[in-house]
């Protein structure tokens, strides 16, 4: 059988990044909305602080090694129309993100990439 390739996943580095902000916050989630600028960034907040509805796509919830629960990781609608057809790839920049993510005060910010995947 052959494995479903992941809808997001994140790099080592991002992988590391939640894990100490797991350790902080306790359980966490993102969301990524549309827009622009830090709008087409994911947000990293604390589990359930985010009100996700029916304009929201629940992706993914991302085993992280070292965190006990999933992360889950949820889109706007419209943007999901438009990434439909990609595998995102969580990774970590240097930068100021968004005040509202919690990676905000650390000097660095989620990034999301992108590659088409099969259709």
């Amino acid at each position: 059988m052959e494995e479903e390739t992941p809808r997001v996943e994140l790099t080592p580095q991002a992988a590391e990044l939640v894990r100490r902000l797991r350790e902080e916050h306790g359980p966490l989630m993102f969301h990524q909305s549309g827009g622009c600028c830090d709008g087409s960034a994911p947000m990293c907040y604390p589990d359930g602080e985010f009100r996700t509805g029916g304009s929201d796509v629940l992706l993914a919830e991302l085993d992280v090694a070292g965190v006990p629960e999933p992360v889950t990781f949820w889109m706007s609608r419209s943007q999901y129309r438009a990434w439909s057809h990609t595998r995102l790839i969580v990774d970590v920049v240097p930068g100021r993100g968004s005040g509202f993510s919690l990676e905000a005060p650390e000097g660095v910010r989620f990034l999301t990439r992108s590659r088409v995947v099969d259709a």
